[in-house]
């Protein structure tokens, strides 16, 4: 008898702030979906820097979510954007 695995805290579905959703769209959906929506967002709109990659010019939609219109560095930008997710589950109870 196979053991059904335990998906990954990942793959969890997570409850997308209104911030955040007018970039990546509403949610619930897994942190990577929102993670890759995030940086189609980003690269769409040509907001990483050119000189210097690791850091994002938010324009004033991302300068919401990250709560600051200046340059962030993207290992820092996970950080502000989780305060935007809420676990899904935990939303609907």
């Amino acid at each position: 008898m196979a053991t059904k695995k335990k998906p990954s805290a990942f793959m969890k579905p997570v409850q997308v702030s209104e911030t955040l959703a007018e970039i990546v769209g509403k949610g619930p959906m897994a942190r990577t979906e929102v993670t890759k929506k995030l940086w189609d967002y980003i690269k769409r709109n040509k907001l990483q820097d050119p000189k210097n990659k690791r850091n994002i010019n938010p324009d004033a939609k991302l300068a919401k979510v990250f709560g600051s219109p200046a340059a962030i560095d993207m290992f820092k930008m996970t950080s502000k954007v989780s305060k935007h997710l809420k676990d899904a589950e935990l939303a609907h109870r």
